[in-house]
């Protein structure tokens, strides 16, 4: 029987590094960090593509724009 493979640093780091949107938790965890609602977070996941950093530049900038009016 073959061991079990342990997940490696890189392996995590890449998949922190994504935004699931068809994840629940991932969603929420995102919408909780952003102070954003889950529905925002799952169009900026639609729009931008499932990278972390540009969900968050996506909802940081709708965040702003808001804020100005």
């Amino acid at each position: 029987m073959a061991k079990a493979k342990k997940q490696t640093a890189r392996g995590r780091k890449q998949d922190r590094a994504r935004v699931a949107g068809g994840q629940d938790y991932e969603v929420r965890y995102e919408a909780k960090k952003t102070g954003r609602s889950k529905k925002s977070v799952k169009k900026a996941v639609k729009k931008v593509g499932s990278s972390r950093k540009r969900v968050e530049k996506t909802l940081k900038r709708k965040k702003a724009k808001k804020s100005r009016l």
